[in-house]
């Protein structure tokens, strides 16, 4: 399987085509281009044009350049996982999320409604998780209670 990095180069200045030759002689292949404008007062953002959310259990590194885990949520992410996969009710999960002090992004005590939206995240970071030594050695536990 091949892997890739990615890097964002933010242009504070006058475009250069210094930095294409730069970045291609060091193997890099340009992907993607991003603009931006100030608005007029008479115009409004198109819908979607520069809001994207952070996938939960993710964050902003400290450099900006890229998403990183975020330890917390990630916990929050393990803890839904490995009770979902016992069949837990989404009331106890959320109970146990609370108890435990996982809050929600914005900063709210978890629902239900909140634990079921999250479903599509846990799907999409499930082969993530499932690899870890951490899912291991729960995965291992779990398997004694049985």
């Amino acid at each position: 399987m091949a892997y890739f990095e990615r890097i964002r180069d933010v242009i504070s200045g006058p475009f250069s085509e210094e930095i294409l030759r730069q970045r291609s002689a060091t193997g890099w292949q340009l992907v993607s281009l991003e603009w931006r404008r100030e608005l007029p007062d008479s115009e409004h953002p198109t819908e979607g044009a520069f809001h994207e959310e952070i996938p939960y259990g993710l964050r902003i590194s400290d450099d900006c350049q890229r998403l990183e885990v975020d330890p917390a949520e990630n916990q929050a992410l393990l803890q839904m996982m490995e009770m979902l996969v016992q069949d837990f009710p989404f009331s106890s999960i959320v109970s146990d999320l609370n108890e435990k002090g996982f809050r929600t992004r914005d900063g709210r005590r978890w629902t239900p409604v909140a634990a079921f939206n999250m479903i599509p995240r846990l799907i999409e970071v499930g082969p993530r998780l499932f690899s870890t030594e951490e899912w291991e050695s729960r995965r291992q536990k779990f398997a004694r209670l049985t």
